[in-house]
């Protein structure tokens, strides 16, 4: 119970009353009249401090999604809008690219985009974690308003930095059942991204890749399953959403069913709308209902939807307004695709591009090829009329109500003690284990040849294709084996170099092979020789082989007679955990789980694997 309220005895006069009042009056004038803006900065303060001058204002309740927070700016978000010139308004519509690996001449321009036009955001590309932190402080402490900050890292930071965790791209991850393992990856990934100031993640690839020739999306996609597709997206997205992190959905309205690359060129979707419908827009329609902060506009020619010749998926309003927004409701920001893409840039110039993309209805435009042009041609179609000014304040409203979403409110610059080590947690290499182990996909296993099981006086080789020395996954089996012998071989092996290495293998009983790409990263053509290929191929057709892919599963065509193999495991990528868990496999360390997510060919259809509920052998890892 609260104690009573004492009052005074005192009771004004009539006259005191109407003195108090007067001079109240008075106070309040004369503080209007000094700034009547709402929200100025501080002298000498942090300036991305933002006071409202009404202190009886309840204080900022953070909204539980991004989503709400763009329906119900607070105060913050009108006291910087009100701080805006009308060409702001626009820059703040603009995000900039950045590399933490490049020159003081470079960063020095970077600087100018920000102090001179004010522009919106960042994204981050290649460069290394404490370059990028000490980078960012300084361009933060430079901006007018705060920088919402992006990376496209579909993989993790370590998709771009080096020093950092990589987790693997999403082709892998379709093979896994379990999507609480994606969520608890998203979840990683979006600390990693407080970490480093970041607010903004381009993931997850939302596209059904359902076209093997697809020399773009690929292996970044979850697959060829709608369903699995959505629900993999969705895990990915709740990871890092419900921990302060923008997801966007990309590359819409679709981007699987291609095989033009829009980096170089425009890619034709010739798809009609109930295809679309039934197909592609399934995940994005879900996600939207489910709450994705941001979509991200593919750079496509869709004739069914917007019949005007050769123009982006970006620039056309049918799709961006009346599909996306009006249609399917979404809510959130729409950023663009890198309008520093041929897929755009193609057929329209600098200035031109990011105007049509602002009228087509995009939020934010992405990686421009001039600010200044952008600016400069959005504020003439203002001028015009094809877009009112009303409708730019709106769009840069979103943009503040975002940024005061992540905390940029309250911006602090990054804390650069313990950054490595915090980027670096036991949790994430336990993360990678667990997805590695989950994904890896038994394709052929004849006669239960699988588990390894080295019997006496049986000599035992290891092979990898690709590599100039020994693999981890060699040495790795190597831990397993009583005993092996370690071999390396190009891709671009000549016939020469083939021979001497049959007459090598000869004495052996038990070859275990591993064939790589060119990279660590997935990719859509081996390389390999002529030769090198009819020897993967004679292998494979042996009875004393296992073949192990450390690639995407569309590679598995380059190799005739691949599916004759003993036993076919596929790992998908050359990652580090892949080739830990493949080595495990093998010898019954780990149960079979993983399922192929796309049809390979006419062997090898979407959901093929033998599954193990559990270990091969109840052995100790």
């Amino acid at each position: 119970m609260y104690p009573p309220i004492h009052r005074p005895h005192t009771i004004l006069s009539g006259i005191a009353r109407y003195a108090l009042l007067a001079s109240l009056l008075w106070l309040v004038c004369s503080c209007e009249s000094t700034d009547t803006r709402r929200g100025v900065y501080a002298k000498d303060e942090n300036p991305h401090e933002f006071f409202p001058e009404e202190v009886a204002e309840p204080p900022y309740v953070r909204p539980s999604s991004l989503l709400e927070a763009i329906e119900k700016p607070s105060p913050w978000v009108d006291s910087v809008f009100n701080t805006l010139t009308p060409d702001e308004r626009i820059a703040q519509l603009i995000i900039i690219e950045a590399f933490s690996d490049k020159s003081e001449k470079y960063e020095a321009d970077v600087m100018n985009l920000i102090t001179r036009y004010k522009v919106g955001g960042i994204i981050y590309f290649q460069g290394g974690p404490i370059r990028q932190a000490v980078l960012n402080n300084r361009l933060q402490a430079a901006s007018k308003v705060p920088l919402l900050i992006s990376m496209d890292a579909e993989t993790g930071v370590g998709m771009r930095l080096d020093s950092t965790v990589q987790y693997p791209f999403q082709m892998m991850m379709g093979a896994i059942e379990d999507n609480g393992l994606i969520y608890r990856m998203g979840a990683e990934v979006a600390h990693e991204f407080r970490r480093l100031g970041m607010h903004v993640n381009f993931a997850p690839v939302a596209d059904i890749n359902n076209n093997s020739s697809n020399p773009i999306i690929s292996y970044r996609a979850f697959g060829e399953d709608k369903l699995d597709v959505t629900a993999k997206s969705l895990a990915y997205m709740r990871g890092m959403q419900d921990n302060g992190i923008i997801a966007v959905a990309k590359h819409f309205p679709g981007h699987g069913d291609t095989d033009v690359d829009s980096h170089y060129d425009l890619p034709v979707i010739p798809h009609d709308r109930a295809r679309l419908d039934s197909l592609e827009l399934y995940p994005f329609r879900e996600l939207i209902k489910h709450g994705i902060g941001g979509i991200m506009v593919a750079h496509m020619h869709m004739q069914q939807l917007d019949t005007t010749q050769n123009l982006p998926s970006t620039l056309s309003k049918p799709i961006v307004t009346n599909l996306l927004k009006n249609q399917l409701e979404f809510k959130g920001l729409v950023f663009t695709d890198a309008m520093v893409m041929k897929g755009v840039t193609k057929y329209f110039p600098p200035g031109e591009a990011e105007a049509r993309a602002i009228m087509a209805g995009n939020d934010v435009l992405e990686r421009l090829n001039s600010v200044p042009k952008a600016i400069t041609a959005i504020r003439e179609a203002i001028k015009r009329g094809d877009i009112s000014q009303e409708e730019i304040d709106r769009r840069c409203k979103k943009m503040l109500a975002a940024k005061q979403w992540v905390g940029l409110d309250r911006y602090k610059p990054i804390e650069l003690e313990n950054l490595y080590e915090d980027l670096n947690p036991q949790m994430a290499d336990s993360t990678n284990h667990a997805l590695a182990e989950a994904a890896m996909t038994l394709l052929n296993n004849r006669k239960n040849f699988l588990p390894i099981r080295q019997k006496k006086r049986q000599k035992v080789a290891t092979l990898s294709f690709g590599m100039v020395r020994p693999s981890l996954f060699q040495r790795e089996v190597g831990r397993y084996a009583r005993s092996t012998t370690d071999f390396v071989i190009s891709r671009k092996a000549s016939a020469k170099e083939i021979k001497k290495m049959k007459q090598k293998l000869r004495g052996y009983d038990l070859v275990i092979v591993g064939l790589y790409g060119p990279s660590v990263t997935p990719s859509n053509r081996l390389g390999y020789s002529k030769e090198a290929t009819a020897f993967v191929t004679e292998l494979a057709r042996s009875n004393k082989s296992i073949m192990t892919l450390f690639d995407n599963p569309y590679t598995l065509n380059q190799f005739p007679d691949i599916h004759k193999s003993r036993v076919l495991v596929l790992a998908y990528q050359g990652h580090a955990h892949a080739q830990i868990a493949a080595a495990k496999l093998l010898f019954g360390k780990i149960p079979a789980r993983g399922k192929l997510p796309v049809t390979v060919n006419g062997h090898y259809a979407y959901g093929h694997g033998i599954s193990k509920d559990k270990p091969f052998l109840a052995v100790s890892p």
